[in-house]
């Protein structure tokens, strides 16, 4: 059987068994040691899976995303977002939407300790929409601004999804990690920005608290020490990625142990079922994306067998089209399947693909990376099947329905688009903190 049929059926099976709900994992393994085995035999797929299972988690780039993970549990079982999500609050006091305003940056400062879009949501949720709902915000209002906060996890470091990049395509991960800093603030600001201008125009959005004309300057002084703890431990491992003192794997192993002591230090982690419970969910966090990274990897080998990636590359190189056309069709396609399947799937599709290509019409391979993580914070929040908005309706109750976190993210989502126009038109954005690296 042609070699290229092969591919195009095996894609087609992918989609149909993701659409179908087969877990992500299984669905990459399943097809593609099929499809090995018509293309080769069988036991040239049980050997070849046997060879990606060692080759990928032997290198060093894997070691990372376990130390992070870590990082990102023991921060959160510290309640490091709790005394950020206060802190910001009494610095945003007398702000229009003030509740919002810290919530999307407070999402922004927990971010730097926690690589995870969906746990930062998942935290937020319980944290800022009880206060929001307590003080009469729109319902929908507040949870868009949170679903939305949430996905800055994706791409202010250290982000999970970096370090997915970075195996995919082999772009350095610490470079990603710097490259991710202006964005993921920029955007904050313009999340801020934009709650400041809706609850002007609309104060039954966000009604002005009474209390909050009580907040004087030392209760202000007060917010900042209760951020003391995110900024020393993120400025360390920010830091010393930048500065040059650590590699990727050293800042990993650095933030977990300066979690790990500032969480016992301020009490939450002395206790035992609670160090033990951060620890069970970083390596069930950890399993479960090495277990979808060998399966990415793996299918990524059958898809180069079928020469799929090589024919597509020539194709698109050779198209008497613009860069920046291809660049655009590029990113309507992940838009179009963030809309029904995951994320990740996305890109471990895609990426041993397109990137190839992105590299050949001559864009810059981190900031390709970071376009491409924008289009996974919108993916995040957009349904059908937008993660963070069913991890936020998971967590801040029963009374909160999926429809009602998606309709209030479009106005959050029109904000990713400006900063994706922003990222599209001045690469300088992304690339001036990497390539002033030390």
């Amino acid at each position: 059987m042609d070699f290229t049929l092969v591919g195009i059926i095996g894609v087609v099976t992918l989609l149909t068994l993701l659409v179908m709900g087969v877990p992500l994992a299984i669905n990459f393994l399943l097809v593609a040691f099929i499809g090995i085995a018509v293309l080769l035999t069988p036991g040239s797929a049980v050997s070849l899976l046997g060879d990606t299972m060692y080759t990928a988690i032997a290198s060093p780039t894997f070691t990372v995303l376990p130390l992070f993970v870590l990082m990102g549990a023991l921060a959160a079982a510290s309640g490091f977002a709790e005394r950020a999500y206060k802190g910001l609050y009494r610095l945003s006091a007398q702000l229009p939407g003030s509740l919002a305003v810290a919530t999307a940056f407070g999402s922004a400062a927990f971010a730097t300790v926690c690589g995870s879009s969906l746990a930062t949501a998942s935290v937020f949720g319980r944290i800022a929409y009880p206060e929001m709902r307590r003080y009469h915000y729109d319902k929908r209002f507040a949870l868009g601004s949170i679903a939305c906060a949430g996905s800055f996890a994706a791409m202010i470091p250290p982000s999970g999804m970096f370090i997915l990049f970075s195996i995919f395509t082999g772009v350095p991960v610490g470079q990603l990690f710097i490259a991710g800093i202006v964005p993921g603030i920029l955007t904050a600001l313009v999340y801020a920005g934009s709650i400041v201008w809706r609850a002007s125009r609309d104060p039954s959005l966000a009604p002005r608290m009474e209390a909050e004309q009580r907040i004087m300057l030392r209760d202000r002084l007060h917010g900042l020490l209760d951020l003391w703890q995110i900024l020393l431990l993120g400025g360390v491992v920010i830091g010393g990625l930048y500065g040059g003192l650590f590699t990727a794997t050293e800042a990993g192993a650095v933030g977990a142990m300066g979690a790990m002591l500032l969480g016992a230090g301020a009490g939450p982690l002395r206790s035992l079922p609670r160090l033990r419970g951060a620890l069970r969910e970083s390596a069930g966090i950890t399993t479960t994306l090495f277990f979808i990274i060998i399966a990415a990897l793996f299918f990524s080998r059958f898809l180069g067998l079928t020469r799929i990636p090589f024919e597509i590359t020539s194709f698109m190189t050779s198209w008497d089209a613009p860069s920046w056309m291809v660049l655009g069709l590029i990113l309507v396609i992940w838009f179009l399947m963030g809309m029904v399947v995951v994320p990740a799937a996305a890109f471990a599709l895609t990426l041993p693909i397109v990137f190839p290509i992105v590299v050949e019409l001559g864009y810059e391979p981190i900031w390709f990376c970071i376009v491409a993580m924008k289009m996974c914070e919108i993916a995040g929040v957009t349904p059908p099947v937008g993660l963070n908005a069913f991890a936020l309706a998971g967590a801040a109750g029963k009374e909160v329905r999926i429809s009602e976190v998606f309709s209030g993210v479009w106005p959050f989502v029109a904000c990713d688009l400006f900063i994706l126009l922003l990222l599209l038109a001045f690469p300088a954005i992304t690339l001036w903190l990497p390539q002033s690296m030390m």
